[in-house]
């Protein structure tokens, strides 16, 4: 077997055993997750991203383990912008807390699906012509700067989501939760509960957020394999990361200013690609990629904390 090949199989077996774990051990159906339930969970997700970087380590090259690296820091900080939209989504629809989890749960799994045909599909057209990169990278760069200007969740309501509207027109809506079920029988016709509606809503929401941080992984690497493992462990991760930081996401007002300046970097890179390859080599641009992104989420994290703290005196 060749080193991709071993990777994909411990990548494989390691999320099988995991989703067991998680699934099985630490989450209990229509209960409401304590802080202490979301943080062991958190943890448990990120020392298993780490651990796989370990093992890339180890099994593939430095630069290799650096690329996942960087991507899975890199979604995982544009998870962390994106729970706000999804507490709008529940708070709108007016779902009960016992029922997040499971929303959640199978949200997120529609969205990897989705995310797993949207990755194969620009990885191949990457490969057979390249110059789609530049592409993604101009669109980096206007998300980037239009990120910076605006607070465009703010402006997010669920109840004019075109899904929403779609779902609506061709489908037999119950206006309640359906007590957890998905279709509830009236006068013997199905209908189906606004659970359902959110569930399509989340995962059709995160293949929209896939539209930014795709290409923007595919800046930091072209490989599949680290595009593939570096979402999926950071989407698997979001459900937990969602219980831990919901009553605290208000107080990273400046984090989406950091994603903004990751995004405009890294589409700067993918713009000037070849100019940057004859003073900067591969190795090195990937160690910059990786201090650029740690410097710019970390700096904005802690700035939002200080400026929540001074507000507060």
């Amino acid at each position: 077997m060749s080193p991709h090949q071993i990777v994909y199989l411990v990548f494989g077996l390691a999320l099988i055993l995991a989703l067991v774990f998680d699934l099985g051990l630490l989450s209990k159906k229509s209960s409401i997750v304590t802080i202490k339930q979301a943080l062991l969970q958190t943890l448990f997700w990120v020392l298993l991203a780490l651990g796989f970087f370990a093992f890339l380590l180890f099994e593939e090259s430095h630069k290799f383990a650096l690329e996942y690296l960087s991507a899975y820091l890199m979604e995982w900080s544009l998870s962390i912008d994106n729970i706000f939209v999804f507490i709008l989504i529940f708070n709108s629809f007016s779902i009960k807390e016992k029922y997040y989890g499971r929303v959640l749960l199978i949200g997120i799994l529609m969205a990897i699906v989705f995310r797993i045909a949207f990755i194969t599909l620009g990885v191949a057209l990457v490969e057979e012509f390249h110059w789609i990169l530049y592409i993604f990278g101009a669109f980096l760069l206007y998300t980037g700067v239009k990120m910076f200007k605006q607070d465009d969740e703010k402006e997010f309501d669920p109840h004019e989501n075109k899904v929403y509207k779609f779902l609506n027109k061709i489908l037999p809506l119950h206006p309640t939760d359906g007590n957890g079920r998905f279709i509830v029988y009236v006068n013997k016709k199905p209908q189906y509960s606004i659970l359902f509606v959110v569930v399509v809503i989340l995962a059709s929401i995160d293949l929209v957020f896939a539209l930014d941080s795709i290409p923007a992984v595919m800046g930091i690497s072209q490989d599949r394999l680290v595009i593939y493992t570096s979402n999926i462990f950071a989407v698997l991760g979001l459900r937990s990361l969602f219980f831990l930081l919901r009553g605290a996401v208000n107080k990273f007002k400046y984090l989406q200013h950091g994603i903004a300046i990751v995004l405009v970097v890294i589409g700067l890179k993918m713009l000037g690609e070849k100019l940057i390859d004859q003073f900067i080599t591969k190795n090195e641009q990937v160690i910059y990629s990786l201090l650029a992104i740690i410097l710019c989420i970390g700096g904005s994290i802690l700035y939002s904390l200080f400026d929540s703290r001074r507000n507060k005196k």
